[in-house]
């Protein structure tokens, strides 16, 4: 009986290779993705550097701090960057086609399998990042971080970036339970979160009472925050503060999400045997 038990928890850890594994086995994608990184990268750090090619420092930032920030968010991006819907495993997909019964048929459950399933996804996007910041350091493209401590804090801060990402993309999928479509709300909340996050440019660049809108929702903590504590825009004295703000939105968007997988649970219905 102890190996029945094991056998769901053993097998669902296969689950994060799925998506990883469609990229490994498709070589044009490997390929296409290491072009479309390299020039995404040389575009925004010339784009950065001829901006701040007449003045020294602008909205508080030097030029090295602004290269650095941009180049570290397209890295960052490329953590949720895979082409999940090439692998026909989305949940718009399984809505569409029906398929969706049998993520409540299987041993594992539905929520579980989309968490692992998330994190092969980001273990994959990681090592990409890794790769790319390796190279952009050595090429001294980006800066490195001020101290050891300036470094772990970031990279606590991104780790629980990427968690409050993973459960705003969560919330987007669970809505196809009520909408059965959900690609124009996708296409909103991407354009949303890479602005509300300081993606296509640091949030101390816009106005006031964008920066204060952008506080009360969830994206800043997604990439905003751990970057700004790399360059040292946001100091280490406040980054207590802001790691809190971070945990509180993966509470809360956990709480969320465990409900609305329990609402959608009883909008799925298996028809046959």
């Amino acid at each position: 009986m102890a190996v029945l038990h094991r056998r769901p928890v053993v097998h669902g850890w296969r689950a994060t290779r799925v998506t990883p594994l469609g990229e490994l086995n498709t070589p044009p994608r490997i390929t296409a993705s290491l072009l479309r990184l390299s020039v995404q990268v040389v575009l925004v750090a010339s784009l950065w550097n001829g901006l701040y090619a007449q003045t020294g420092t602008t909205a508080g930032m030097s030029r090295d701090q602004a290269v650095t920030y941009a180049v570290l968010a397209v890295l960052a991006s490329r953590l949720r960057m895979l082409d999940q819907y090439a692998g026909r495993d989305t949940v718009l997909q399984h809505m569409h086609f029906g398929t969706i019964v049998y993520w409540y048929l299987r041993p594992l459950a539905p929520g579980r399998y989309y968490a692992l399933r998330a994190l092969g996804e980001q273990l994959y996007g990681l090592a990409w990042a890794l790769a790319g910041y390796a190279v952009c350091l050595a090429a001294g493209v980006v800066q490195p971080p001020h101290s050891a401590a300036a470094g772990g804090v970031f990279a606590l801060s991104l780790l629980l970036g990427q968690w409050v990402l993973y459960y705003v993309m969560l919330v987007i999928d669970q809505l196809c339970f009520w909408t059965l479509r959900n690609g124009a709300a996708v296409m909103i909340l991407i354009f949303a979160q890479n602005l509300l996050a300081g993606v296509y440019a640091p949030l101390w660049f816009f106005p006031d009472w964008f920066v204060t809108l952008s506080s009360f929702l969830p994206f800043q903590a997604t990439l905003s925050v751990p970057l700004s504590l790399y360059v040292g825009r946001i100091q280490l004295s406040d980054a207590p503060g802001q790691l809190a703000i971070q945990a509180a939105w993966v509470v809360v968007l956990a709480l969320v999400t465990r409900f609305l997988w329990r609402q959608a649970g009883r909008r799925v219905i298996s028809q046959g045997g």
